[in-house]
């Protein structure tokens, strides 16, 4: 894994950590380690695959599997476009899929600043693209308002919360 990508996973990861953190709560059965480790893993497959066609979260999830890890298989699969969306409870697809939208290269960005940067990276001026992308981000969007409704903050106060994370960490 090149190191950019490296970089980003474990930001991946603290947002992901610090999703499961605030929303587990009774009735809500999430995994943190599952989380942190498929956020870890997410990107596991995109090195091999940056200058191919091939499904990065497709060959993410074959390496997952060649490993034994079935569980942070599906996470993995999943962290592109979410198959799964509107349950009543949260999965650890779900997170990790979230907080991947949320962080572009090593920063936490709101989702209209990744979507900006998917579309030019990803959109190659392709009308039918640039249309799943924009279904993606509106299926992200809806997810947004369900995690943060059962958050006493909001997606703005990410960055924020994981710099106090950070400080806590290093007065400890």
């Amino acid at each position: 894994m090149l190191a950019n990508i490296r970089a980003h996973s474990i930001l991946v990861a603290r947002v992901a950590a610090l999703l499961v953190d605030n929303i587990r709560q009774p009735g809500v059965s999430l995994s943190m380690e599952r989380a942190v480790a498929g956020a870890l893993l997410h990107d596991i497959g995109k090195t091999a695959c940056l200058d191919t066609e091939e499904d990065h979260a497709e060959r993410g999830r074959e390496i997952c599997l060649a490993l034994g890890m079935a569980e942070i298989a599906e996470i993995v699969a999943q962290h592109v476009i979410l198959r799964d969306t509107g349950q009543a409870v949260f999965t650890e697809e779900e997170v990790v899929y979230y907080a991947d939208k949320r962080v572009n290269h090593d920063q936490v960005v709101s989702l209209e600043e990744r979507l900006a940067y998917i579309l030019e990276r990803y959109g190659r001026n392709n009308a039918r693209r640039h249309q799943a992308i924009l279904l993606n981000f509106s299926r992200c969007k809806a997810l947004e308002a369900r995690i943060f409704a059962r958050l006493p903050f909001g997606p703005d106060e990410v960055t924020a919360r994981l710099a106090m994370q950070t400080d806590s960490l290093l007065k400890d």
